[in-house]
């Protein structure tokens, strides 16, 4: 933590202090897995199940905490909330009674808890929770709002896919640049920023869990995995030879690039299950200029 004090600016102290945990999501199994390209409908759909109780937990929390000076200054409820979206795709997924047919896991329930404790004890944490989901998801939704329909073989008009279009934003990369800028106005104490640097990291700690479930899920189901093009194996070479995350910062911004647009099968495999990894990207793509 000695080195994150010498930062100053809260979205490089998260940048920084995030790195290690987003390594081991990477590294998971179904990091692993998404990287080549595997993708088993009833995890993704679970995945967004998941998302539906830890978004309406966190927006809930963001409205009952708007004017929180910690809060009011990335409160972006036109551009960012996704509950709605999550709420569309269930039922497009499940049917008019999705209601009915879901319900939050063990470890969504700890994330779900974790996020109300701190909405209600200590807003300011919500921060940190913000940080891990938003930024990373419209990264990913950016790729798949222009591909999905195609490959996945979705409706033109959308349905199932709510969740990956952020409709009150006209530049993805413009707004990770507001977003960043926003953080860095979060007007706190070295220490504050410290807790919210853990919060984060407790946050994707939640994360791993959910992870750890949508493999068991994985490992269970008998549902054949469906590979969106050719793998180029794990590792390195999965994402084109420099074993990066898809939405790493560059020359370009993420979903912006040449080389994206000449792999979109296994890139849209990647964007398809970046939600469900929790902020996979988010480490990245707040780095991005």
């Amino acid at each position: 933590m000695e080195k994150l004090s010498g930062l100053g600016d809260l979205s490089e102290m998260l940048l920084a202090g995030t790195k290690e945990s987003h390594t081991k999501l990477e590294i998971s199994q179904l990091g692993r897995d998404f990287y080549k390209g595997i993708v088993k409908k009833d995890v993704l759909k679970k995945g967004i199940e998941a998302l539906y109780f830890i978004y309406s937990a966190m927006e809930d929390e963001l409205e009952r905490n708007k004017d929180h000076p910690y809060i009011a200054p990335i409160y972006f409820p036109t551009e960012l909330y996704r509950r709605e979206a999550l709420a569309q795709d269930l039922q497009y997924f499940y049917g008019v009674d999705w209601e009915s047919l879901i319900s939050p896991s063990p470890a969504t329930t700890l994330w779900v808890k974790r996020i109300h404790e701190v909405g209600k004890k200590d807003p300011g944490m919500l921060v940190a929770h913000c940080y891990v989901r938003y930024i990373g998801d419209l990264s990913g939704g950016h790729m798949l709002n222009n591909v999905a329909k195609k490959v996945l073989r979705l409706p033109a008009t959308g349905e199932g896919l709510r969740f990956y279009q952020f409709e009150g934003i006209t530049s993805h990369k413009g707004f990770k640049q507001l977003y960043r800028s926003k953080l860095n106005e979060v007007d706190v104490e070295m220490e504050t920023k410290l807790s919210i640097v853990d919060e984060a990291i407790r946050a994707y700690d939640y994360s791993l869990l959910v992870t750890a479930e949508l493999e068991e899920i994985g490992k269970t189901s008998k549902e054949e995995a469906t590979g969106f093009g050719h793998s180029h194996g794990a590792g390195a070479g999965a994402m084109g030879g420099e074993g990066k995350c898809p939405f790493s910062s560059g020359n370009t911004a993420a979903g912006e690039s040449a080389t994206y647009l000449s792999h979109i099968p296994n890139q849209l495999a990647v964007a398809a299950l970046v939600a469900i990894l929790a902020g996979f990207t988010a480490w990245y793509s707040l780095r991005a200029p």
